[in-house]
């Protein structure tokens, strides 16, 4: 374990790296959201069908 008195080396000279090359996270995110949407309606078809094989018709 690590003590209060401890030196931590810092580096002086760290530049930020420049986010203008960066693509935008955006679209992983939209692509997720369209993929869950997508699982989503597929189970509630298939529940739904489930539900439809379990009813009885002879009421």
């Amino acid at each position: 374990m690590s003590n209060g008195k401890e030196q931590l080396d810092v580096e002086e000279d760290f530049t930020a790296a420049e986010t203008d090359d960066v693509e935008p996270v955006v679209e992983v995110a939209k692509t997720n959201l369209s993929k869950r949407r997508t699982i989503d309606n597929l189970l509630e078809e298939r529940r739904l069908q489930k539900q439809l094989a379990d009813y009885d018709f002879d009421l």
